[in-house]
């Protein structure tokens, strides 16, 4: 039976706030590798293509040949894995969950909405996180960036997920923060409700959605739209 109606989630910056954790651990690797440290707000524009690409950006800044093309690979692998297990040890000490989050997703469970995860953070660090914040049982599935040969921006992270589910990708909506959310959601021909303030650099006018909102407080007025 095909499952009435599909919400894929993004993770950091839209079901959670984990950017004070994300700087901790991403101070801790600058400070051991000789790099400068940022604050909160500049992580938040460095968040949502994972690990390894957070730290190359950080260091790096945006120019295409960042982190991908530092000579030292040894050295590359050594920050990320310092980031990485730093990270999972110190994964909710300042997380917290979006205003409304749980409340929705309660309410989401009650019209028997199917819901997924689909992260660029690694699948791992992504089920602890849903764990220890206490929200891990809302959903049906939970796909990261190594959960698949391919993730966000691809539309085959988003399409394989409802595939998943058993789900039909027309009675499918995304719920993201930044750019690589609504870029794979629009590939994959699904709407976009995008948070203000997200993990990104760009302005929400330059981000493609079809609704935007502060956070999840009087969302159930939008998803009741699709349903």
């Amino acid at each position: 039976m095909k499952q009435k109606f599909t919400i894929l989630f993004d993770l950091d910056g839209t079901l959670v706030d984990t950017a004070p954790d994300l700087m901790l651990a991403h101070n801790h690797v600058m400070r051991k590798f000789g790099y400068p440290t940022k604050s909160t707000e500049d992580i938040r524009n460095l968040v949502g293509k994972g690990a390894g690409a957070l730290i190359g950006r950080s260091i790096w800044g945006q120019a295409k040949k960042e982190f991908s093309k530092v000579l030292d690979e040894k050295i590359k692998d050594e920050m990320v894995k310092e980031f990485v297990n730093f990270y999972g040890k110190n994964i909710v000490n300042e997380s917290t969950l979006v205003n409304g989050v749980k409340e929705f997703l309660k309410w989401c469970k009650e019209q028997n909405i199917s819901m997924a995860v689909c992260t660029n953070k690694q699948e791992h660090l992504s089920n602890d996180l849903l764990k220890k914040i206490g929200i891990y049982d809302f959903f049906e599935y939970v796909a990261g960036s190594d959960t698949f040969d391919y993730c966000k921006p691809d539309p085959r992270h988003l399409t394989n997920v409802v595939e998943i589910l058993d789900g039909d990708i027309k009675k499918t909506i995304m719920i993201g923060d930044s750019e690589t959310d609504a870029n794979a959601a629009k590939a994959a021909e699904i709407p976009v409700i995008l948070l203000e303030n997200g993990y990104t650099e760009k302005n929400t006018t330059e981000i493609y959605h079809n609704h935007l909102i502060k956070d999840f407080i009087g969302i159930e007025k939008i998803i009741t739209k699709y349903l």
